[in-house]
């Protein structure tokens, strides 16, 4: 299993960076596109990498938030047959609660009709192909960390606390165990780990990639959610985008050599 990373905030020789994430993933026989970065960017540097976005068998949104989405035009000119899956709680609903009022955080307006004949909702747990598995978040009560962290959807004309039903975890099986991405892991990095395991009892987490939206958090808060990853039994973290330098400095304090950075252009191999 391979994955490159098309986007990502940590910039790379050669290649655009911006805030967002987009993942391209080899595995066994099928090439997959996981986000599409802020726009363009991701596909330019695709190109640069010798990647053919049209090559890829299906893409998956993680959620439904402009960094996240507002790429998928470009993939769509791109590749003209791959479907995209996302959660069935998808909407261009998503807004975060600012000084100066809402502010607009969703997928472009108007992205979803104008693409409907290429999207796929999924509920529950979903297998795009063997050995992968979308899994939607199983843990009550997330509305009260959308409210803590200011992010809200506006539903039939009212803002309520976002509970992350747009988000989803995109799990492999692979030989030394489940590698499991999460591009922003709102819920909580040690919650994505724990709803997968829960999902695959007895089963090996090999790594958790992707964001853990720890921008804004305090460091005594990261301290803990280190200390809880630390004991979960991932064996590796690989993170960058909402993490922030700082949040990252402090969990590759607690795991060491855990934990590895993301950046534009990375290559790992699992």
């Amino acid at each position: 299993m391979r994955v490159t990373t098309l986007i990502d905030n940590r910039p790379a020789p050669q290649l655009t960076a911006e805030w967002g994430l987009a993942f391209w993933i080899e595995y066994q026989d099928k090439h997959i596109l996981l986000d599409t970065g802020g726009g363009e960017n991701f596909a330019r540097n695709a190109a640069a990498l010798g990647i053919y976005l049209s090559r890829a068998d299906f893409a998956v949104l993680s959620h439904a938030h402009w960094d996240h989405a507002d790429g998928l035009p470009a993939f769509f000119r791109r590749n003209l047959t791959a479907p995209l899956y996302l959660r069935q709680g998808c909407g261009e609903d998503c807004y975060d609660r600012t000084d100066r009022g809402w502010r607009y955080e969703g997928i472009r307006k108007g992205t979803l009709a104008e693409y409907a004949d290429r999207i796929r909702f999924v509920s529950g747990p979903f297998s795009p192909a063997p050995g992968v598995s979308l899994l939607p978040h199983t843990t009550p009560g997330l509305a009260a960390k959308g409210k803590a962290g200011k992010m809200y959807r506006l539903r039939d004309g009212k803002y309520t606390p976002d509970d992350f039903s747009h988000e989803q975890s995109l799990v492999f099986q692979t030989a030394r165990g489940l590698v499991i991405f999460n591009s922003c892991c709102h819920a909580g990095a040690d919650v994505i780990v724990r709803e997968t395991q829960e999902a695959f009892p007895g089963q090996t987490i090999r790594a958790l990639v992707g964001g853990f939206h720890l921008f804004e958090t305090p460091d005594e808060e990261v301290y803990a959610l280190g200390q809880r990853l630390a004991e979960s039994g991932v064996e590796e973290i690989v993170t960058g985008h909402c993490t922030g330098e700082r949040g990252f400095q402090i969990l590759k304090e607690v795991l060491g050599a855990r934990a590895k950075q993301l950046r534009t252009g990375l290559v790992i191999d699992f």
